[in-house]
């Protein structure tokens, strides 16, 4: 009987788990801010790893500094990890900024705003029995 989850399901699971918690807790870098891995993507051979994150109340420039400060800290977070997961090999880390969040809440604004026009101006430009 095969398996429901595949081995690089569980071990992205997992290493999602422990980035959370290594980024938490053991880097001392008072630039990184409130960091959230959203999602963690692992080569079939388990050899690259793409972790994508999202960082709360940043601007744009600030997005592309903690981008580059987590590839910059990526050796060090990686050899954490390796004490931390029982694997032979630890994957080759690279960070990217998940902008989904981003563009949910884009959405959701400019549904709101829908929201807060009157209905009586939405209806207008619709013809009714009326006018035909």
């Amino acid at each position: 009987m095969p398996r429901e989850f595949g081995r690089s399901a569980r071990v992205s699971s997992q290493m999602q788990k422990e980035l959370a918690l290594i980024l938490q807790r053991e880097i001392d870098d008072s630039r990184l801010g409130f960091i959230t891995i959203n999602e963690v993507v692992l080569s079939k051979d388990l050899a690259a790893a793409k972790i994508y994150f999202t960082v709360l109340n940043t601007d744009g420039q600030g997005k592309r500094n903690h981008l580059k400060w987590l590839n910059e800290l990526a050796p060090m977070i990686r050899h954490n990890l390796a004490k931390k997961m029982r694997l032979r090999h630890i994957s080759e880390l690279k960070f990217f900024y998940d902008d989904s969040f981003d563009t949910g809440m884009r959405v959701a604004e400019l549904l709101s705003d829908l929201n807060t026009e009157r209905p009586s101006d939405l209806n207008k430009d619709i013809p009714t029995d009326q006018d035909v």
